[in-house]
């Protein structure tokens, strides 16, 4: 039979002593900080280059909320946001 090689804590680690995680590289341009290798939310821009429309996505994203809005108010439901409107009215 084979004997079992037995592995102590030191071995182990130094073994794992290459597991550790790494903080996350961040890059400073005119519009401010963002990741690495990402397109910048706020901008829309990736290496000085225009890549997302971020205008024309929030007003995409505004013309859906009210369409739906519009139709939760034609089948007689409220949303949470009209709630709140309401309650505030009242006070």
């Amino acid at each position: 039979m084979v004997v079992r090689m037995r592995v102590n804590r030191s071995k182990t680690g130094k073994r794992r002593s290459h597991h550790g995680l790494s903080t996350a590289r961040i890059t400073k341009d005119a519009a401010g900080v963002h990741l690495r290798h990402r397109v910048d939310p706020e901008t829309g821009m990736y290496r000085g280059k225009v890549v997302i429309d971020v205008v024309a996505r929030t007003k995409r994203e505004q013309r859906r909320v009210k369409r739906k809005e519009k139709e939760l108010r034609a089948s007689g439901q409220e949303t949470a946001d009209t709630k709140k409107k309401e309650t505030v009215k009242s006070e």
